[in-house]
């Protein structure tokens, strides 16, 4: 066991005794993490800080859940990505992700509103997906996990991450070119 697992496992014992100041430190470990995932399927930071405090105050009541042979990062995936979905069920709309997600650090401000329109087309159309496809495609794509990481986060088979991802990637490509065509058509 490497020393980074050998502390976090010391704060998630110290935490689930009833230790504020592990606690939080695990909190402090983890937050961004919980934020980029959930406002990734969410499509809004204002909302993933709404799921994320929940997400903390349900591993504050369940520490004592936790199972320590599996790493700690992949269980907060999976409570995280659960209450995002419950949330997205609440709301019947879907509203786009934050720019504050993604800046691209350029200065030119017509390339700036062409990379604006460009990321809120992406943005619409990851919303568009079903609720698990969009979680499988999150933690690819915005969290960097690998297919065995995302079927580990997710309980399900590598070939449905597999599956799930090709989909999402195939149903991206068909929204973003039959909306291109129908702006094209309309222009």
């Amino acid at each position: 066991m490497d020393a980074d697992r050998a502390s976090e496992l010391g704060l998630i014992r110290s935490a689930a005794s009833g230790d504020l100041g592990a606690f939080s430190e695990l909190v402090r470990l983890h937050r961004g993490r919980v934020l980029r995932t959930a406002a990734g399927i969410l499509g809004s930071t204002e909302e993933a800080e709404d799921v994320a405090q929940q997400v903390f105050i349900r591993v504050w009541n369940h520490l004592g859940d936790y199972d320590p042979d599996g790493t700690f990062a992949s269980w907060l995936y999976r409570i995280t990505i659960n209450l995002s979905i419950d949330a997205l069920r609440k709301r019947r709309h879907e509203a786009p992700l934050d720019d504050e997600l993604h800046s691209t650090g350029q200065v030119d401000p017509e390339s700036q509103v062409l990379l604006h329109d460009e990321r809120e087309r992406v943005r619409a159309a990851i919303s568009r997906l079903p609720d698990r496809t969009r979680a499988a495609l999150v933690l690819r794509e915005y969290e960097q996990l690998s297919y065995k990481e995302i079927a580990k986060v997710l309980k399900i088979p590598l070939g449905t991450v597999m599956s799930r991802l090709n989909y999402a990637r195939r149903t991206l490509g068909e929204l973003l070119e039959k909306e291109g065509t129908d702006r094209r058509a309309t222009s």
